[in-house]
């Protein structure tokens, strides 16, 4: 019995050794893996041989102890060594090792493992996996970038790089600078006009459909020759008295109402005595023209010079006339001669209509011309039967008016008729003799004709362009415009054109949109230094010209240039320069300063604000500067219109050059067509500004304005990370902001003994490890992270390598015992023989 179980002890060693050979070997094979833990094989006594239990002292014996034969070795435990392992930096930011107690959490299809092998990479889909690929588990984010806190619910945390944005809205800007005090205050505005904006929906007098209106309507009255004209006195009877009196003859237009140009004078000797006079030869007018409506003869009294009528031949073919008129009060209060006549010149003419009931008066017709008046002068006979009348709904046309110009002077038209006797509707026929020098005394003409309202219709509006109109310039389609403010381009806005009679575009709407892409402010915050509130900006319709007043300030100067605003229509391709033009017919006085800077919306967009000022009051111990800011991505709702006023305020200074108060000093952006919260409110902050007397190099009075910060950002892309010791994951971004990204929790157990190990350097829980305590590393007793940085195995290769010089010896010795065993049951096998 007792050699047996000698062989069966010495097995037992012999066993045990060779666990210790496989738990050191397995050490030092795993002495390069990150975050191993080398282990101890831990053994105990097996069973044992009792002889004898012993006997306790007694009065004949001294007692003995128990007499018993251990029969071998077991292997109690292999105990993992969870000693700090040593910590080298490597050239990965994601690796992490792990300093104190606690694993890394990672997921696999069996549910959570843990480790300590914090070489971590990212996979494809940007996730953080271990080196074998498990997915390492922790807080994740919303999408606010807030950590999402529950130990219930880890999830994979991934770090998208280059995939990941995020912008921050402006909420705040400083500005500095120095506003000038010496300066003269704004008082002031500019004030820049249209050209007239006529109403084309009262049309332009044309001629009757199927004839023409020309200057072949426009003839010289022909000048009767008295060339074969006599007279015989008889000296008898009742006529002329005794003395010389003087004839001229004018011819009648067709109608017989109008008279030509009068002849030269036909004097008859009547020295003999008063009575009648035999007038033959009498000149007829041409059968061809508008003078056949017969002749009136005038005849002066006896040594007289004025001529009065003495009849009228109502027919083209008589020539003798008995003049039986006596001098005296029934001839001489008769309408008298008229022998005023145009100037010798050429003569170009306008034609237009007129209701004397609302006063309104269409365009004339185009330029007609020319007409050449010989000398001395002469008058012009002008055919009217060609007109059509023109008619509108709102209009009746009761009287025709004409204008010409003077012969010295071919660009200024004035009115021919006398506007105590205008001209009916119905006249077929008017003669212009009117002078030079009356002609300049009468009305001018307006070539704009009846101006457009504020209910006109764009595709209503007519200009004129030289001596001709456009019209049909706004249609249905896109209208775009682009002012400047003190020479700065501002920034397009478009307008959607309607053409319907009922709900289309109005010179209004264009009135607003001008006023709204040229920012300026009508609704000022009230100064309360000021004795009169200042005048706000405005766009009017003034006589059919649009007159933009823009706010105080030189800075605040509204220019619109030839091509501000261009027309895209929508039934053809490109873009048309809408004829409207502007002037500046009064400057802006008030010199002041601007800056431009940029703030950012919730989406990270890009948003331009410019800030302009003026010098309002000055008072005994202040004085007291207007912002006004505006942005051209300001973004209203559509029905109210494309405003880019985004606030104004106040800022006062006191005696020393500081800021003293302000009054409002926020700026609303509101963004109703973009999807970013809206409106973007942004505070700015003047503390930094003040009131000093600075001056150039020329000794000018200056100002200077800066934005010094703003605290928004552009979008960002996620470009780097830093993993901190309490696991979180802090990503950088393109536009310098950080967020965080996610976090790595950690794990630690009352007996890490207890794991049991899976392989591929993972472990799982064990009956005897306890549950897994969920943390943030450094909390709840869990160790830190560092990032950047690994932990070696604590293999001991030096203590393994004696364990394994013992294990050696050991399984040596258990072979002598079992050799001398043998040896000593071959001779007792020998004792048969």
């Amino acid at each position: 019995m007792g050699l047996q179980s000698a062989l069966t002890t010495a097995l037992t060693g012999l066993q045990a050794a060779e666990t210790t050979i496989d738990v050191v070997g397995n050490n030092v094979a795993n002495s390069q893996t990150v975050g191993f833990k080398e282990s101890e094989a831990i053994f105990a006594t097996q069973f044992l041989q009792t002889l004898s239990i012993g006997s306790a002292p007694s009065p004949n014996s001294g007692g003995t102890n128990p007499r018993q034969i251990g029969l071998g070795v077991k292997v109690a435990e292999i105990s993992p060594n969870f000693t700090q392992g040593t910590i080298e930096i490597s050239s990965n930011p994601l690796d992490v090792a792990i300093q104190g107690d606690g694993f890394l959490v990672v997921q696999s299809d069996s549910g959570d493992l843990y480790t300590r092998n914090g070489q971590l990479k990212l996979n494809s889909e940007n996730e953080i996996v271990t080196a074998t690929g498990q997915r390492v588990l922790g807080f994740g984010v919303n999408d606010n970038f807030e950590l999402q806190e529950n130990n219930e619910n880890l999830v994979p945390l991934t770090i998208p790089l280059g995939e990941d944005r995020v912008s921050l809205a402006t909420s705040s800007a400083t500005l500095a600078g120095v506003l000038n005090p010496t300066v003269e205050t704004g008082m002031t505005q500019s004030i820049s006009e249209s050209i007239v904006l006529g109403n084309g929906t009262v049309p332009q007098p044309q001629a009757v459909p199927g004839e023409s209106f020309d200057i072949n309507d426009f003839l010289e009255a022909d000048t009767p020759l008295l060339t074969g004209m006599s007279a015989t006195p008889a000296n008898t009877g009742t006529g002329p008295g005794a003395d010389t009196v003087t004839y001229r003859v004018v011819f009648l237009d067709a109608s017989g109402g109008a008279e030509g140009a009068p002849s030269a004078d036909f004097t008859v000797n009547n020295s003999g005595g008063a009575g009648e006079i035999q007038l033959n030869g009498i000149p007829t007018a041409p059968t061809l023209g508008p003078w056949t409506g017969g002749r009136s003869i005038y005849r002066t009294e006896a040594g007289g010079s004025t001529f009065y009528p003495v009849t009228t031949i109502l027919d083209n073919t008589t020539t003798d006339y008995l003049d039986q008129t006596a001098d005296g009060a029934a001839f001489t209060t008769q309408t008298e001669l008229d022998t005023e006549l145009m100037d010798p010149g050429s003569y170009s003419y306008y034609v237009s209509y007129y209701d004397s009931s609302s006063q309104v008066e269409t365009r004339p017709t185009a330029r007609i011309g020319t007409r050449s008046i010989a000398p001395p002068g002469g008058k012009i006979g002008i055919d009217l039967s060609q007109l059509d009348t023109p008619t509108h709904p709102d209009f009746t046309f009761d009287q025709i008016r004409i204008y010409r110009h003077p012969s010295n002077d071919t660009s200024q038209f004035y009115r021919v008729d006398d506007p105590g006797n205008p001209i009916p509707v119905a006249t077929a026929s008017f003669v212009d003799q009117v002078s030079d020098q009356n002609l300049i005394l009468n009305n001018p003409i307006d070539l704009n004709g009846p101006a457009a309202q504020e209910d006109t219709l764009l595709s209503d509006l007519v200009v004129l362009n030289g001596d001709s109109y456009l019209q049909n310039f706004f249609e249905a389609g896109t209208l775009t415009f682009q002012a400047e403010k003190d020479g700065i381009t501002l920034t397009p806005k478009s307008l959607d054109i309607s053409e319907d009679p009922i709900t289309g575009t109005t010179v209004l709407d264009l009135m607003n949109f001008i006023r709204d892409v040229s920012g300026i402010d009508i609704d000022l915050v009230e100064n309360p230094d000021a004795t009169t509130q200042p005048t706000a900006g405005s766009v009017s319709l003034v006589d059919g010209k649009i007159v933009i007043t823009s706010n105080l300030g030189e800075e605040n100067a509204i220019e619109v240039p030839l091509t501000s605003l261009q027309m895209a229509p929508t039934r053809s391709s490109g873009t048309n320069t809408v004829p409207i033009t502007f002037t500046e017919i009064q400057q802006a006085d008030g010199p002041g300063t601007s800056t431009e800077f940029v703030v950012y919306d919730s989406l990270g967009s890009g948003l331009n604000v410019r800030i302009t000022t003026v010098l309002e009051t000055k008072q005994p111990n202040s004085t007291t500067y207007r912002w006004y800011a505006t942005s051209g991505e300001n973004e209203p709702f559509p029905s109210s219109g494309v405003s880019t006023v985004v606030g104004d305020g106040l800022l006062t200074f006191d005696p020393h050059g500081n800021l003293l108060s302000t009054t409002s000093n926020r700026i609303s952006i509101e963004r109703n067509i973009t999807a970013s919260e809206s409106p973007l409110e942004v505070e700015l902050d003047f503390s930094q500004v003040s009131a000093k007397d600075e001056t150039d190099a020329q000794n000018n009075p200056i100002s200077s304005l800066n934005v010094t910060n703003q605290n928004g950002f552009p979008p960002g892309v996620l470009t780097d990370f830093v993993i901190t010791e309490d696991g979180t994951i802090q990503g950088q971004f393109s536009n310098g902001t950080q967020r965080t990204v996610g976090q790595i929790v950690m794990a630690r157990f009352a007996n890490s003994g207890g794991l049991q190990q899976v392989g591929d350097s993972l472990f799982n829980v064990g009956v005897n490890s306890g549950n897994a305590i969920i943390g943030q590393p450094g909390s709840e007793g869990i160790g830190t992270l560092t990032s950047g940085a690994i932990e070696l195995s604590n293999t001991d290769i030096g203590q393994n390598l004696i364990e394994l010089i013992l294990a050696s010896t050991q399984y040596r010795g258990g072979a002598r015992v079992i050799t001398a065993t043998q040896e000593l049951l071959d001779e007792l096998l020998a004792l048969r023989r």
